[in-house]
């Protein structure tokens, strides 16, 4: 059994009763009436008791200050450990620190912020190291970088010299420089994991799911604002160039679409609906008597109710 579990959770008594000393301590750290009441003891082992005072100062509501005592063995004399403010069961309390890089959000960066990207970030990978060994014969190997030494046209002063009286062999003689001159010398590229992180991003905002595209007559494969781009992404995604667009200078999907749609002015129109049978919105004028110039013979009405009579 260790010796820590044989310790007893008992204060020691003349610890405990060393509440004055306890105050004492805790006044002379903290500022002037912001102790409290004593709130209890704790035993922190043999011989070692740690006193609670509450406080009173603002800001720091729930918080306790924490005087530990401690006696020697088989002393009489309790002597002060340490004093300290900590918080207690209903201590109001911060926060939980999060890291930067899990609270950045896309937007936060402003004008003259830099963002270090960590040397082990997932959705990059090494580019162009310039470790490759090139082939005997070719124009960057060994025997052309001693060529170009043995020549001394590194050091020759490009400044100082006319154009028309340079050398026609460039200075090279590493893959690196070759590489810078293409300007393929990148230290790290997109990652596979980088690549489909971005695509799944561009696709979430400038997606065929999008209420936008849902809505759209055509998709961006076949609008005449799309841009191509380089590389694999090329065959999903493309830059929107219409300025009208809501995706404008947006890398969006080949299935997103929007009413900017090019050729969205000569497509099929949906057939109009036909008119309502009855138009109750109308009124249709029917006269009590036919029109004199109609062309009609008028009806003797007392003689036709005579006729009714006899018959």
């Amino acid at each position: 059994m260790s010796a820590a579990t044989t310790r007893s959770r008992t204060p020691d008594r003349l610890c405990a009763e060393a509440v004055d000393l306890a105050r004492t301590a805790a006044e002379e750290a903290a500022a002037p009436g912001v102790i409290g009441e004593h709130v209890g003891a704790v035993s922190e082992g043999d011989r070692v008791v740690t006193h609670l005072f509450e406080s009173k100062e603002i800001g720091y509501r729930g918080w306790r200050w924490a005087v530990t005592v401690a006696r020697a063995s088989r002393a009489k004399v309790v002597t002060l450990d340490e004093t300290v403010l900590l918080p207690g069961p209903d201590a109001l309390l911060a926060p939980e620190w999060v890291p930067w890089s899990e609270r950045l959000r896309p937007g936060d960066m402003g004008p003259g912020d830099l963002l270090p990207t960590e040397a082990d970030d997932l959705r990059l990978e090494p580019g162009f190291t310039g470790e490759d060994v090139p082939p005997p014969n070719s124009p960057v190997s060994e025997e052309m970088a001693e060529l170009v030494e043995a020549e001394g046209i590194e050091d020759l002063d490009v400044a100082a010299v006319p154009p028309a009286d340079l050398p026609l062999a460039p200075a090279r003689g590493s893959i690196s420089a070759v590489a810078e001159e293409l300007g393929m010398r990148r230290a790290r590229v997109l990652s596979r994991y980088g690549l489909h992180v971005a695509a799944d991003r561009w696709d979430e905002h400038y997606g065929a799911k999008t209420a936008m595209a849902q809505a759209a007559p055509a998709t961006c494969v076949s609008c005449g604002f799309l841009v191509p781009i380089a590389g694999s992404l090329r065959q999903a995604f493309g830059v929107c160039a219409n300025e009208f667009s809501p995706a404008d200078g947006r890398m969006v999907s080949l299935a997103y679409g929007c009413g900017g749609h090019s050729e969205a002015a000569v497509m099929p129109k949906p057939a109009k609906p036909a008119g309502p049978v009855l138009d109750e919105l109308r009124t249709d004028p029917f006269p009590l008597r036919p029109a004199a110039d109609s062309g009609s013979v008028p009806v003797d009405t007392a003689s036709a109710d005579a006729d009714l009579g006899h018959s």
